[in-house]
C-alpha cells in the first residue's frame, strides 16, 4: 500500500483542484479571508456554484486568531461538498514558515523574493523537501510582484519582473507546485491606465509556455481587473486567481453601513450573503462554476 508521501503531491487537495483546472483550461479562485464571514462566504458558494475553490489566509491570522481558527477553517473547508483548500498566503518570514508546517494548511506560499535568486532558489528548494513529508504543497514567486498588501513591502515600479527563460529552470530546482510570476502585476492597487497598461502578456504567455504546462501559475495583484483580462491570464496559463477586495468590498460597504441598524445576528447573516453572491459571480469568470 502506498502512503500519501509516495503519491505526492497528487494526494495534496490543493494539487489536485490545480491541477484539474491545469488539465481543464479554467481558473480557481483563491479567496482572502480575515474572519468566518468569509470562510462561510466561500464555502456557500462553492456548493452552490458546484465550484472548487481555496480559502486563503495571511499570516496575520496565525498570529491574531491563532492556531485553532486555522483548524477550524481547515475542517469546515474540508467538510464541504466540493473539493476546498486552505492556502497561506505570502509567508515571508522564516518563523512564520516554521509555525505554517506545524498547522493543517493544505498549502503555503513561501516568499522569498526579496532575497536573490539563488538564495530563493535554495530556500524554496529547502521548504519544498520539508512540506514533503507532510503533503502540504508549495508556491512560490519568481522575480518580485510590486506594491504592499498585508505586511508586505512595497517596492519601485522598476522591480524585477520573471525572466520566461528562466521560469523552468527555478521549478525545476526547487521543487515547488505553483508558480507565482511577476509581469507587471501590483498588489494593492494600479497607476494610471490600470492593470491593462501595467501587465506585460507577452512575458505572462512567454512563462506559461513554458511553466504551465505541469507547473499551474498564479496571480497576485488583482485590483482592479476587468472580467476580461482575468480571462485572457487564464488562456496563458494562469489557474490560482488570488482575489480580496474584487469580491470582499461589497460585504465590507455593507457592514460600514448598517452595522449600526441592523441587529449583529441580521448583519452577519445579510453581509454573508452578499459576500457569497460576489464570489459565486467570479466563479462564474473564472470558469470554476459546475466543475464537480
Amino acid at each position: 500500500m502506498s502512503s500519501d508521501n509516495d503519491t505526492y503531491p497528487a494526494s495534496n487537495l490543493t494539487w489536485r483542484i490545480l491541477n484539474h483546472a491545469n488539465q481543464n483550461n479554467y481558473a480557481v479562485g483563491a479567496y482572502n479571508c480575515y474572519n468566518n464571514d468569509g470562510i462561510m462566504a466561500v464555502i456557500r458558494a462553492a456548493e452552490r456554484k458546484r465550484s472548487p475553490a481555496i480559502i486563503q489566509l495571511f499570516p496575520w491570522t496565525m498570529h491574531f486568531q491563532g492556531p485553532e481558527f486555522i483548524r477550524y477553517v481547515v475542517r469546515a473547508a474540508h467538510a464541504a461538498s466540493v473539493p476546498i483548500a486552505v492556502h497561506l498566503d505570502h509567508c515571508i518570514k522564516p518563523e512564520d514558515v516554521e509555525i505554517a508546517l506545524s498547522l493543517p494548511f493544505d498549502s503555503i506560499m513561501v516568499d522569498a523574493s526579496t532575497l536573490d535568486e539563488e538564495t530563493n532558489i535554495r530556500y524554496c528548494k529547502e521548504i519544498v523537501d520539508r512540506a514533503r513529508a507532510l503533503n502540504i504543497s508549495i508556491e512560490a514567486e519568481m522575480g518580485r510582484i510590486e506594491g504592499g498588501e498585508d505586511g508586505l513591502p512595497t517596492v519601485d515600479l522598476d522591480a524585477v519582473m520573471t525572466r520566461p527563460a528562466d521560469a523552468e529552470t527555478f521549478v525545476r530546482r526547487t521543487g515547488v507546485h505553483f508558480l507565482a510570476p511577476s509581469f507587471g502585476n501590483i498588489h494593492g492597487g494600479y497607476p494610471a491606465g490600470g492593470a491593462e497598461k501595467a501587465w506585460d502578456l507577452e512575458r505572462l504567455s512567454a512563462i506559461g509556455k513554458l511553466a504551465s504546462g505541469t507547473t499551474p501559475l498564479a496571480l497576485h495583484g488583482t485590483h482592479p481587473v476587468s472580467d476580461e483580462l482575468f480571462q485572457r491570464a487564464i488562456t496563458y496559463g494562469v489557474r490560482k486567481i488570488n482575489l480580496n477586495r474584487t469580491v470582499r468590498d461589497d460585504y465590507t460597504d455593507f457592514v460600514a453601513e448598517k452595522a449600526g441598524s441592523l441587529e449583529l445576528t441580521v448583519l452577519k447573516v445579510q453581509a454573508v450573503e452578499i459576500y457569497a453572491k460576489s464570489i459565486e459571480r467570479m466563479m462564474d469568470v473564472l470558469g470554476s462554476s459546475e466543475r464537480y
